[in-house]
C-alpha cells in the first residue's frame, strides 16, 4: 500500500489543445503550482496523447511517480483512466476541457485551477476507491470513468468527428441533427448477467457516473461506487418524439417517460450491427461489446466521493 504523505512525486500529463487551446495554460499553471507545494513534479506531456501515453505507462511501469494529475477534457480524463485502472497509483482530473463530465462528477471547480490543485493536494492523504467500466471489444480492453455506448449518441460522435463546422459544442448538436435525418431504430442482441435480452432503440448506454456529453444527466443519481452498471435504454420511437425526449436529458426528466428504461447490471454484452463504441466520449471500436463494472478500479483524488 501506498504511504500517501510526506513528498508524492507527480507525473503531469497535459492536453495542451483542449478547451480551444486552454490546456497548455491551465497545465502550465498545475505543474508551477505543484512544484510550489515542494512536490517533486514531471511533465509527462508529449507532442500528441499517444506520446504522453507512452512517457505516463513507463512512468507507471518504473514505479517513478506516485500519483497520476491530467490536465484537459473528459478525452484526457479518459486517457487517465486507462493508465491507473487496476493499478494502485492514484488520480486526479484538473478541467481544462470543453466538456468536464469527469471533473465535475468528482466535485473539482471548472474554472478554478488554483482552487483545483488545492483540493488535490488536500486529498493526497485520503485518495478514494472508484468503479471502472471493463470495455471488452475485439479481443481488447477498454476502460472507461463515465460511460461507454453504441447507438445514436455514437453515431452522432462519430458524425462530430469528420465535419469542420461548426466549433465547439455546437459542432455535437449540428453532428445530431444530420445524423437524425437518416436514424432508424438499432436492433440489440444482449445478454445481462447471463440472461438473454433482444431489444429495439434509439440508443443504449452503459453508465457508471451518471453524465455524459457536455452536461447529459443520462442516469440521474448513479452511483460509482455501488458496485453496479447502470444501462439506460431509449427504446424505439418516432423522430419527432425522440427530437422531444433527447433535450430533456440535460435536466433528467427523460427517466420519467414510459419509453426510457434504467436497469442495473454487473456485466452486460450488446451486439448491434455496424454500430461503433464510444467510451468517454472516444471512439474505442466496432460493436460487439462487453462491459463490465470493476469495483474500486480505480483510485481518485477529488472531494466529490
Amino acid at each position: 500500500m501506498r504511504c500517501y504523505c510526506l513528498a508524492m512525486r507527480f507525473g503531469v500529463v497535459v492536453n495542451p489543445v483542449s478547451g480551444g487551446n486552454r490546456g497548455a495554460q491551465v497545465g502550465a499553471e498545475v505543474i508551477s503550482l505543484l512544484s510550489q507545494s515542494g512536490h517533486p513534479v514531471v511533465n509527462l506531456s508529449g507532442a500528441n496523447l499517444i506520446e504522453a501515453r507512452a512517457h505516463a505507462e513507463a512512468a507507471i511501469a518504473a514505479n517513478s511517480i506516485d500519483a497520476l494529475v491530467v490536465v484537459g477534457g473528459d478525452g484526457i480524463a479518459h486517457l487517465g483512466t486507462n493508465l491507473c485502472a487496476g493499478k494502485n497509483i492514484p488520480m486526479a482530473i484538473i478541467p481544462a476541457g470543453t466538456g468536464n463530465d469527469a471533473a465535475a462528477m468528482l466535485g473539482m471547480p471548472l474554472t478554478n485551477t488554483a482552487e483545483s490543485v488545492r483540493l488535490v493536494l488536500e486529498g493526497l492523504s485520503s485518495p478514494k476507491k472508484i468503479d471502472a467500466i471493463k470495455v471488452s471489444h475485439s479481443g481488447k480492453v477498454t476502460w472507461a470513468l463515465g460511460s461507454a455506448s453504441a447507438g445514436f449518441d455514437a453515431l452522432a460522435a462519430a458524425r462530430a468527428n469528420v465535419i469542420s463546422w461548426p466549433k465547439g459544442p455546437m459542432r455535437y448538436y449540428v453532428a445530431m441533427l444530420l445524423e437524425l435525418a437518416k436514424f432508424k431504430p438499432i436492433k440489440y442482441q444482449s445478454v445481462v448477467d447471463g440472461n438473454p435480452r433482444d431489444f429495439e432503440a434509439m440508443l443504449c448506454v452503459v453508465s457508471n457516473t451518471g453524465i455524459y456529453g457536455g452536461g447529459m444527466l443520462v442516469v440521474p443519481g448513479a452511483s460509482v461506487t455501488d458496485a453496479k452498471l447502470d444501462v439506460l435504454l431509449v427504446k424505439k420511437m418516432s423522430r419527432l418524439k425522440f427530437v422531444t425526449i433527447f433535450p430533456r436529458v440535460y435536466k433528467g426528466t427523460h427517466i420519467t417517460d414510459k419509453d426510457v428504461e434504467i436497469f442495473k447490471a454487473s456485466k452486460i454484452s450488446i451486439t448491434a450491427s455496424g454500430m461503433p463504441i464510444y467510451s468517454d466520449g472516444e471512439y474505442v471500436g466496432q460493436a460487439p461489446f462487453e462491459a463490465e463494472v470493476v469495483p474500486g478500479a480505480l483510485t481518485i483524488i477529488a472531494p466529490a466521493i
